[in-house]
This record gives C-alpha cells, sequence and structure tokens, in this order.
C-alpha cells in the first residue's frame, strides 16, 4: 500500500468523508463547512488532492473511499513501527508498556492474537 501523510486538516477532512460516505459532494461542502469552518472552494481543492492521491473519489458528485479508514490506519501504524523502531514490534511494545503491568485478561488476549498471527 502507498504510504500516506496526511496534514492536521486533511485528516479531519478524511474523517467526515469515512464518518458519511458515500456522502454528495454538496453535503460534504456543508458538513466541511460546519465542523472545520472551511469555504466550498477549500472543500473542492482538498478533496482533489486526497482524490488524487487515491484516498477517495468522486464520481457522479458522490464522494467514497478507496482507502478504509481502517487500511488507513493500519499502513499508518506499520509506517510508525518501522521509521521509529526499525520495524520491531516487540521493542515497540517495550516502549509503548513503559513498564506497566498486563492485566491477565490483557495477557491473554495478547497470546490469542500472538498466536493467531504466529507463522507455523
Amino acid at each position: 500500500m502507498k504510504m500516506y501523510q496526511l496534514a492536521e486538516g486533511e485528516r479531519k477532512f478524511a474523517e467526515l468523508i469515512w464518518q458519511y460516505e458515500p456522502v454528495g459532494s454538496g453535503e460534504l461542502v456543508r458538513l466541511a463547512e460546519e465542523s472545520l469552518h472551511w469555504k466550498k472552494s477549500t472543500t473542492y481543492t482538498v478533496l482533489k488532492k486526497l482524490c488524487d492521491r487515491g484516498l477517495f473519489q468522486n464520481q457522479n458528485a458522490v464522494v467514497t473511499s478507496l482507502v478504509s479508514k481502517e487500511a488507513f490506519a493500519q499502513e499508518k501504524s506499520k509506517q510508525f513501527v518501522a521509521e521509529t523502531f526499525g520495524g520491531s514490534l516487540p521493542k515497540f511494545l517495550t516502549a509503548f508498556m513503559g513498564g506497566r503491568k498486563l492485566s491477565k485478561a490483557q495477557a491473554e488476549e495478547l497470546q490469542a492474537l500472538i498466536d493467531a498471527y504466529k507463522e507455523e
């Protein structure tokens, strides 16, 4: 998957699209004006940018995602671990835990995830 970098405003706008899709472009202008205080021209400029990057599409004045919110978050997480911890999930988890202890339920949930994704 492509690496996606979104500025803060672009991320908030993407969240609007993911929340309301499929959404008519006119309705999207209204939503962006209400929540982001954007003008119509700003909304269409940012929408075009995000469509050109392959995140969304605007066909027949209906905006939908080409990349789901979940897929986007997954890719951003992978990118963060790769850039910050050299791709090491154990190093990430060690830093994330910061010396905290897991509850028994959390440990069991993590163990189930490890077992499910473990190579045989």
